[in-house]
């Protein structure tokens, strides 16, 4: 078994050429690949790359050639994917109590993304203007940004929804003198943000965003919208809307696609990001139509090819050297999946949004922070 005539005339369109010279082209390693790929589709790809059926020396590059061109219809549709997409449509995959087992389940690895991440501790999106160099600078750009947006001055108080390991918290208070409250559904990262951030005005929550009993002059929001679900974005927005001060400002952080869907990829969704659904613009519009005044959009999706890039090198540089043959497939998953998402963002076919949000507009007008 080989490629399809199909998808050997795909593959070579995209300038991919199996077994070929070029770093983007894939090496297969065993026959077993084919049959993988064809059972399975995009899961069965990502699963024979984590059993070493086939492996590429460039794989952000091998993505982004692929996503770019009409290779993914060369794939059939598989069952996992129907039964993906009706579980989306009949149930709620987000509800709170699905949202508690999902984060016990994709934070579970803190090594990784202590060995991934940069000083902070940031898992999303860097921001990498002219001059920054790594990605401890450029999350710092990231969150001075995000700070700006919402005008944050001292004393005043944030919500982070969906506040991780309290890298913004942390930062905010650091550097611009806030109080800051954050809630996460991961009781780990609350540990470790407490810990951390003993000394400083910041609390963390575990509990729903759903959940929160709160007022807050500003609210932001990274990285979390991704996990909220389409069947629960108007519940979202409403809990923001209820917490926030008349002249607030709401910044939302988010991954975003160019058309509207109910799942995610079939292997992220199984080893990364379980419950996850990307947001489109109309899906957001329709969430926050009466709610909330669209201020700023900023679409920031090329610097997360290079925070994805730079999050490998770092976790190729820190992870142990000497791996059983299990903890060598956890190796090969999670570049798997830094990887894949650079080649999506370099691609464009996945965008981020940073959305600025006011409950009635600004009187005096906006200054665009960029």
């Amino acid at each position: 078994m080989g490629a399809t005539p199909q998808l050997e005339v795909l593959l070579k369109e995209a300038d991919i050429t199996i077994n070929g010279s070029n770093p983007w082209d894939p090496q297969i390693n065993s026959e077993q690949f084919w049959t993988r790929l064809y059972a399975t589709g995009s899961l069965g790809l990502g699963e024979a790359y984590m059993d070493g059926l086939w492996d590429v020396a460039d794989m952000a590059e091998f993505f982004n050639k692929v996503l770019s061109s009409e290779v993914p219809s060369g794939i059939r549709v598989t069952p996992n994917l129907v039964w993906q997409i009706a579980q989306a449509r009949l149930l709620n995959m987000q509800d709170i109590t699905r949202s508690k087992r999902v984060a016990a389940m994709h934070y579970n690895e803190t090594e990784a993304y202590r060995a991934s991440l940069d000083q902070r501790m940031t898992g999303s999106c860097g921001y990498w203007p002219d001059g920054v160099t790594n990605v401890d600078e450029a999350q710092e750009a990231k969150l001075d940004l995000v700070c700006r947006k919402i005008g944050l001055k001292p004393g005043q108080t944030v919500w982070d929804i969906g506040c991780g390991w309290g890298a913004f918290m942390g930062f905010a208070a650091e550097k611009y003198g806030a109080n800051c409250v954050g809630v996460t559904v991961s009781p780990d990262q609350a540990a470790y943000g407490r810990e951390r951030y003993k000394d400083l005005p910041v609390e963390f929550q575990v509990t729903d965003y759903r959940e929160f009993d709160g007022k807050a002059d500003h609210i932001v929001s990274m990285g979390m919208f991704e996990h909220v679900g389409h069947k629960n974005y108007r519940a979202y927005f409403e809990a923001a809307r209820r917490a926030i001060k008349d002249d607030g400002l709401f910044m939302l952080h988010t991954v975003a696609a160019q058309e509207t869907t109910e799942t995610i990829d079939p292997w992220l969704e199984k080893y990364i990001f379980p419950g996850g659904v990307i947001p489109s613009m109309g899906q957001i519009g329709k969430a926050i139509d009466k709610l909330w005044t669209v201020i700023d959009v900023h679409n920031i999706g090329p610097h997360y090819d290079k925070t994805l890039c730079a999050w490998y090198e770092n976790f190729e540089r820190n992870w142990k050297p000497d791996r059983s043959p299990e903890e060598e497939r956890f190796f090969r998953m999670w570049k798997y999946y830094l990887l894949c998402c650079a080649g999506g963002f370099r691609a464009r076919v996945l965008q981020v949004w940073q959305f600025v949000l006011s409950t009635r507009g600004v009187p005096d007008g906006y200054v665009t922070q960029r």
